[in-house]
């Protein structure tokens, strides 16, 4: 049985648009995501844990912050498999209206001088459901414009979702900045922290419009195609998608896991956690933190694209390699910069840790997609991706905040995510280059014919190219 021929990639216009859906889709999702972090630094100790001691109820808020990572790979797990089934498109939709609607009631929950312990419960709750979406939503989003572009500028095409990450935290920082700038502490505490989770449900629905609005994947249409065929002619069937991924390819999961240590840990300590560090250690306010935040958000959006076309060129491992190398480095000057208690030095730490995680960030859409079958691709890259936030991003603010009060100094911290860049550099030394293959290999067989019924070549998943 002959594999389906390449899709022809859509016009540019049309291919704009698949963009522009998964990049308002996953923005909105980081905002949220994002606005929960930020939230965690600064109100959720006070107004949701407030029989403790600051620094513990920030450790307590930022544990809130974590349990969302702990529900991120069994979203991965469950919309990898029903996306792999069902489509991409249909499950992004789910994504949108699971994290929009978890965000708004956030905005609408009691605090704990309301309800006692059931506050911190139903936040616990909330944010589970939130980390449940984003865990499908990433490789969705990612997976809908790898399969609509061409290879030759994939890298490109797939990092603009990826700047949904820096878009949403610039929305999330913007709004959360300009209400701490026009309110009083006691207003913001009071009521002010609830306005931009409750703008969440405005940006879904603009969302869900531009979402509902664009086709499923050229490349998925053709693997599905194909899985008709060999039902029609009675093959074998094929295995569940969670489970060829983990029998066939655990080695690209790995992979997958390993070169996001240093990218999701330093960006949780730069974004996150230096809320935490610039007002409780560096003695800043937090009005100058979130303005760093923002600013260095705003480059980070814009170099993206940037470093994923630089891909398309050199290829996605030496790209990767750039940014983990340079975060390895950064480290060390990021906390002394912050230290200094100055603004311009504050803005050029974050901006300069953005400027080298988005080199780790812009490839990696293409990178796993690129590991991957068709039928087993929204898996693969999802578990891949959302099993290491387990181990990466989930604790990073926890285990920086808890270094902090141990030690005082940003030393242990600067270790910590030198420590991340070391497993990522050893996996990328691991890895193959990928740029070349071809997605269009939907089952993961040699490119060919085979009888039905015999058990073709297995190549990992892709073309050579």
């Amino acid at each position: 049985m002959s594999s389906p021929s390449p899709a022809q990639p859509p016009a540019p216009t049309g291919l704009k648009k698949i963009v522009a859906a998964s990049l308002i889709g996953t923005t909105i999702e980081w905002y949220d995501f994002f606005l929960y972090g930020a939230a965690a630094a600064l109100v959720f100790n006070k107004l949701f844990f407030p029989d403790s001691d600051p620094l513990v109820g920030t450790l307590l808020s930022f544990l809130t912050y974590a349990v969302g990572f702990a529900a991120r790979p069994i979203g991965a797990l469950v919309f990898g498999h029903f996306g792999d089934r069902l489509g991409r498109k249909k499950l992004l939709v789910y994504s949108l209206l699971m994290m929009g609607g978890a965000t708004f009631l956030i905005g609408l929950l009691p605090t704990h001088a309301t309800v006692g312990s059931a506050a911190p419960l139903l936040l616990t709750v909330l944010r589970l459901v939130q980390g449940f979406a984003l865990g499908g939503e990433w490789g969705g989003a990612v997976l809908l414009v790898a399969e609509h572009g061409d290879a030759g500028r994939r890298g490109f095409w797939a990092s603009w979702p990826q700047t949904g990450a820096p878009a949403g935290q610039l929305l999330a920082t913007g709004v959360l900045a300009t209400l701490t700038a026009t309110l009083s502490d006691a207003a913001f505490d009071s009521w002010g922290w609830r306005v931009p989770f409750l703008l969440s449900g405005v940006l879904v629905l603009v969302g869900l419009w531009i979402r509902l609005s664009v086709d499923e994947s050229p490349v998925f249409k053709a693997a599905l195609a194909a899985a008709a065929r060999r039902t029609a002619e009675r093959a074998p069937r094929e295995k569940p998608p969670i489970l060829a991924v983990l029998r066939d390819h655990w080695r690209e999961v790995l992979i997958a896991m390993g070169t996001r240590m240093a990218e999701n840990i330093s960006y949780y300590v730069v974004t996150a956690f230096i809320l935490v560090y610039a007002t409780e250690h560096a003695d800043t306010s937090k009005q100058s933190a979130l303005n760093a935040v923002l600013i260095a958000s705003a480059v980070h959006f814009v170099t993206i694209p940037l470093w994923g076309a630089l891909s398309d060129k050199i290829g996605r491992r030496p790209v990767y390699l750039i940014g983990a190398l340079g975060t390895g480095i950064w480290i060390y000057p990021f906390f002394t910069l912050v230290d200094r208690q100055s603004f311009t030095a504050m803005i050029t730490a974050v901006t300069v840790a953005l400027l080298f995680h988005g080199a780790m960030y812009a490839p990696q859409a293409a990178f796993f997609s690129e590991m991957f079958a068709t039928r087993m691709r929204y898996s693969g890259a999802s578990i891949g991706a959302q099993f290491s936030s387990v181990a990466a991003g989930a604790p990073a603010p926890l285990i920086a905040t808890a270094l902090l009060a141990e030690y005082n100094s940003a030393a242990p911290i600067a270790l910590y995510v030198m420590a991340a860049v070391l497993l990522t550099v050893v996996a990328l030394g691991c890895a193959d280059e990928t740029r070349h293959r071809d997605l269009a290999d939907a089952e993961g067989y040699e490119t060919g014919s085979a009888p039905a019924g015999d058990q073709p070549v297995r190549t990992g998943g892709y073309q050579a190219g």
